[in-house]
């Protein structure tokens, strides 16, 4: 059977037409040969979210927004979405429209709660909530950052108030005689190292020659430190003792009497003896002072010698 010219233009163009709605629906997002669950929220400010954005389910598309409209003259809107994948969550799950990336767009995700009673079936209406952005991020958190940043600021002036207050023109003036009483001190200072450089220049010479003497003095003594190092100071603390026990003997021997020494300190009658030599001595010493004649006789024609007479008084 032939088929006219007018059944095959009809035949074309409800193909070109079913096919321009199945595109159209495909663009938008939909699918008419799947059957897929279909949900509401809604939403004061969708915050620049468009259709055909992808709906995610723990970072996984699930789903496409297929429209977004107005919910009242107030300005709310309500977002319709489709979840094609079979995954169950229940009516307490939040909807969040979030920026997928610095420079992509807004999408929708889905946080679900588990509840098993309470699962969400297509026509429900779940509840909504928006992520702030990275703008509104930054101004949240540099919003505490700029209270701090005035109350600084005003402490910071109530400081240069209070130092203006001070530093008066008197302060000021005497801060500028300290400077320059300080610019005087180190041009001193300047002076003596000057001096000092040239004391040193001129007296190298003296400056070597002491440190030579100083490196021989060093030197000796650390001879002087060899040898004494080298010393056997066991014998000599042997010798010093012995020669300690000696005179401890010594002493003994004096204390107790023995020998010359300790017969001279302890023997009484050598030192009666000893006083009486010492006196009969100077009795014959008084009488030679008063007799001389008794003992010395010069005698020029030989006279003979008178006998000796004891004196009168002996004590005179």
């Amino acid at each position: 059977m032939r088929l006219s010219k007018e059944v095959k233009t009809g035949i074309l163009a409800i193909g070109a037409i079913l096919l321009l709605i199945f595109g159209y629906s495909f663009l938008k997002g939909t699918n008419l040969l799947d059957k897929n669950r279909e949900f509401f929220v809604k939403y004061d400010n969708v915050e620049g979210l468009a259709q055909a954005a992808p709906v995610t389910i723990n970072g996984l598309t699930v789903g496409k927004v297929q429209d977004i409209t107005f919910a009242n003259s107030q300005g709310g809107l309500i977002v319709k979405f489709t979840v094609e994948k079979d995954f169950d969550f229940s009516k307490n799950s939040i909807v969040r429209i979030y920026s997928a990336g610095l420079i992509g767009g807004k999408s929708l995700g889905i946080f679900p709660e588990y509840d098993a009673n309470n699962i969400a079936k297509s026509g429900d209406t779940l509840r909504g909530d928006v992520e702030d952005g990275m703008l509104t991020a930054v101004t949240k958190a540099l919003g505490p950052l700029e209270k701090k940043v005035n109350n600084t600021l005003a402490t910071v002036d109530t400081l240069l108030l209070s130092y203006t207050a001070i530093v008066d023109e008197g302060t000021r003036k005497n801060l500028k005689e300290a400077i320059e009483n300080l610019n005087k001190t180190l041009n001193s200072f300047s002076g003596v190292s000057e001096n000092l450089n040239h004391i040193l220049a001129n007296n190298t010479g003296k400056l070597d020659n002491t440190f030579t003497n100083l490196d021989k003095t060093a030197n000796n003594l650390s001879q002087l430190t060899d040898s004494l190092s080298q010393l056997e100071t066991g014998k000599l603390v042997s010798d010093l003792q012995n020669v300690v026990d000696k005179m401890n003997q010594i002493v003994d021997g004096v204390d107790s009497g023995k020998g010359s020494i300790g017969k001279l300190l302890k023997d009484d009658k050598l030192y009666e003896n000893l006083e009486g030599a010492s006196r009969q001595l100077e009795e014959l010493l008084q009488d030679l002072k008063l007799n001389p004649k008794r003992y010395v006789h010069i005698s020029v024609f030989g006279k003979n010698n008178k006998e000796y007479e004891s004196p009168d008084n002996p004590d005179e």
